[in-house]
């Protein structure tokens, strides 16, 4: 009986201890692990095809990220290179709205604001290439006729326009009622054709029109490179002729002298010009 009892205890105990907690949450730990170890395997053993398919099209993608991020940037550092946000003639301002760099000579000077719209700044540039055209020639032509204004009237028998401090006359100097009335409907019906020629070509080309063209191509560039360099030229040469002018009447009022006296050296043969200097008692 006690064999039997043994024998029946010895069959029974496997399976009693499967039935225990401790053998129970063992297996279920043991089969939640190897649930997730293949899953994870699963998970992170893709196809060849789709690894390839995958890395192609990221590779694609960073192309074109990359020619946007290379591209954009470029145009836009460009182009504030060539328009800085400061005005360069004042850099303690702000540069102008209106003044995009387009013309030739623009360097963001209107301290005022006169030029609101780029009408307005096409009107002013137009004003400043006549003036500045006309003061290159004012500039050349006024130490000229102070220099040969005496030898031409001499030799056609005129009175000299020149007052006795050999100046030319200006507002500041006196001596326009010398001037034959003549003259000036001559300079004035002058201008006016002037402008009235520039005013219907600028309404023929709105947008192509630059200011102060007037057609005349004598020994004008046909290259753009050229042609920019030739506007450019010009406004400084007008500009520096601007102030020029405006020099010579201040100087020659102050000084009550001819501008020719005052710097003889750039108008005079050298002998000349040093023996004027011995007689006024700068050369001893």
């Amino acid at each position: 009986m006690v064999k039997t009892f043994l024998t029946i205890s010895l069959k029974e105990q496997p399976y009693q201890l499967l039935k225990t907690p401790t053998y129970l949450t063992m297996m279920k730990s043991l089969s939640l692990a190897f649930a997730l170890l293949a899953a994870s395997s699963s998970a992170f053993a893709p196809t060849q095809s789709t690894m390839r398919a995958s890395n192609l099209y990221m590779s694609e993608i960073d192309d074109a990220a990359a020619e946007e991020t290379i591209v954009e940037p470029t145009i836009a550092m460009s182009a504030q290179a060539t328009l800085p946000a400061q005005s360069q003639a004042l850099p303690f301002m702000a540069r102008p709205a209106a003044l995009d760099g387009t013309l030739a000579g623009d360097v963001g000077f209107d301290p005022l604001g006169f030029a609101k719209s780029e009408s307005d700044l096409m009107n002013y540039r137009e004003a400043e290439v006549k003036h500045a055209r006309l003061a290159m020639l004012a500039a050349a032509g006024w130490p000229l006729s102070e220099v040969f204004d005496k030898k031409i009237a001499a030799t056609l028998g005129m009175v000299p326009v020149l007052d006795a401090s050999d100046r030319v006359p200006s507002l500041l100097n006196g001596g326009l009622g010398k001037i034959s009335p003549a003259y000036w409907v001559g300079c004035i019906g002058a201008a006016a054709i002037i402008d009235i020629l520039g005013t219907l070509r600028m309404k023929d080309e709105k947008e192509g029109y630059l200011p102060g063209d007037f057609g005349l191509r004598l020994g004008y560039p046909s290259t753009e490179a050229g042609q920019a360099r030739m506007q450019l030229a010009e406004i400084k040469n007008g500009r520096l002729a601007m102030i020029a002018v405006f020099g010579f009447a201040i100087q020659e009022f102050v000084s009550k002298q001819g501008v020719v006296d005052e710097t003889p050296l750039f108008f005079f043969p050298l002998l000349e010009t040093l023996h004027k200097y011995a007689n006024s008692g700068y050369i001893q």
